[in-house]
């Protein structure tokens, strides 16, 4: 749906240039126009205005892969014209859905047996994912205290502040009470101290994030999941873990095979994990599977015939194509376990160059760390004069899209800029980027500091959280300003 106003109120039609050769006449913007054009116009007119589109390869800023092998796109074009749902119609489809299910619930460590079928299923991302797997942690929940005849009108959840925006989303959506960890300055996830003394007989479950979207680092789920069973056996609770491996799941298997964040820890129930991240397939396909068939209960499986034979469906969506469950099966058989680990290695190492190479500049403070993730987090040592939310746009001038914001309660007061690290991204992009922050870095010092003096004068003595947080306000604020005259679709 449309959020924001229209670029221009005035302008209500499109021209396009080269258009013109087919299309005399200009096209309402707004509305369904009443003749047919020829298709070479239609394409030309839509290729002028996506011209003006970032370029998804030098977008830092997101996790999602902007890159697949031309026999994979080949793949994925041949079956774009497929319903996912149609599975009697499409039941080869089906059978790699459910092949990929049962790699990635092995590979998280699932307790199976042999010849055991796991129990998940893929969705659009992992913001269905989570919305399916809290809502399977919701009803279970419901049914234990309906049995015990106690009051289940009042399910709460917890998680860190630093949880991605679908876990609040889920909160409100779903009538669940979000507890929310606060973070502090130099510790940037949740404290599994913290969030077990805030556990209650009405939290539904427990989410860790494996791979924070603001720093990338691992939460400590195998520290939460000692401190949780102490805490059922003194309450005879058995309050369980979800792990939002979003972003960590295609990672920690291949970089750090003896950390224990997965199935091997007894209260870790479910795991969604994002195909289109580090799965290495193009946006639209999430994961999510459940330790056994016991944790997700069959109230919320659905049966269906009229598509020509009984379908059991559990997802928030129905229709969808099937070209990124394919593009799924391609890339983990295409791959295999070492292909995905020398992926993976190569992300880290060109992490390295990048982190080595922005404190080299002597100008930054890296956030991040070195295990998780591969990305670099950082903030300025010195924004006395200028900002992050200044370097960032500066930087725009060069084609990078570097993302500069605040993080959570309680360290709102701490800007940072981050830098993704894909696979598309290598070592000669990592170094050109460097040179192109110093270059930036050189531009703003420069020119006067025109919006901290503004800010500061007249205002009295502050302290530099206080200067920071005033400056950072101002940035975003006027970046705002500038988006608005963009239209901006959800």
């Amino acid at each position: 749906m449309v959020l924001s106003k229209t670029a221009s109120e005035s302008d209500v039609s499109i021209h396009s240039t080269f258009a013109s050769r087919y299309v005399r006449n200009s096209l309402p913007r707004f509305e369904m126009p009443e003749n047919s054009i020829p298709k070479e116009a239609a394409y030309q007119i839509i290729n002028d205005e996506l011209m003006l589109d970032g370029n998804p390869r030098l977008n830092l800023a997101s996790f999602v892969t902007t890159w697949m092998e031309p026999e994979c796109d080949k793949l994925m074009m041949e079956s774009i014209n497929k319903n996912y749902v149609d599975m009697d119609e499409y039941p080869v489809t089906t059978e790699l859905q459910n092949r990929c299910v049962n790699m990635i619930a092995r590979l998280f460590n699932a307790p199976l047996g042999d010849g055991e079928a796991a129990v998940g299923v893929g969705t659009v991302g992992s913001s269905e994912a989570i919305m399916l797997a809290g809502l399977a942690f919701k009803r279970q929940w419901q049914n234990k205290r309906k049995a015990q005849g106690l009051p289940y009108d009042k399910p709460n959840i917890v998680t860190g502040a630093n949880v991605q925006v679908c876990w609040e989303k889920f909160a409100r959506y779903f009538e669940v009470e979000l507890k929310e960890v606060h973070l502090r300055e130099d510790y940037y996830v949740m404290d599994p101290e913290k969030a077990v003394e805030m556990v209650d007989e009405n939290t539904i479950c427990v989410a860790a994030i494996l791979g924070s979207t603001l720093t990338g680092e691992f939460e400590d789920v195998k520290l939460l999941n000692d401190l949780l069973v102490e805490k059922n056996k003194q309450t005879g609770w058995d309050t369980p873990i979800h792990v939002d491996a979003a972003s960590g799941g295609f990672i920690a298997p291949f970089l750090y095979p003896e950390l224990e964040w997965d199935f091997r820890l007894p209260l870790v129930k479910s795991i969604n994990v994002s195909g289109h991240k580090y799965g290495l397939v193009y946006a639209g396909i999430g994961w999510v599977v459940w330790r056994t068939k016991t944790d997700l209960p069959d109230e919320l499986i659905f049966h269906i015939n009229y598509l020509g034979a009984d379908q059991p469906t559990f997802t928030l969506n129905f229709s969808k194509g099937s070209s990124q469950v394919i593009a799924q099966y391609y890339q983990l058989i295409r791959l295999g376990f070492e292909g995905y680990r020398n992926v993976m290695d190569n992300c880290r190492e060109n992490m390295m160059v990048l982190r080595q190479g922005l404190e080299k500049t002597g100008r930054f403070k890296i956030v991040s760390k070195d295990n998780g993730v591969p990305l670099v987090a950082f903030s300025l040592k010195d924004s006395s004069r200028h900002n992050e939310f200044e370097v960032a746009e500066t930087l725009r001038r060069f084609g990078w899209i570097v993302p500069a914001y605040t993080m959570p309660a309680d360290a709102q007061h701490v800007t940072v800029l981050r830098v993704v690290i894909r696979e598309d991204f290598s070592r000669t992009l990592a170094e050109r980027l460097v040179a192109d922050f110093e270059k930036v870095l050189h531009e703003l010092d420069t020119l006067p500091a025109r919006v901290h003096a503004k800010m500061a004068n007249g205002n009295g003595k502050k302290t530099p959280e206080e200067m920071q947080r005033e400056v950072t306000s101002y940035w975003k604020k006027l970046l705002e300003t500038k988006k608005t005259s963009k239209n901006t679709i959800c």
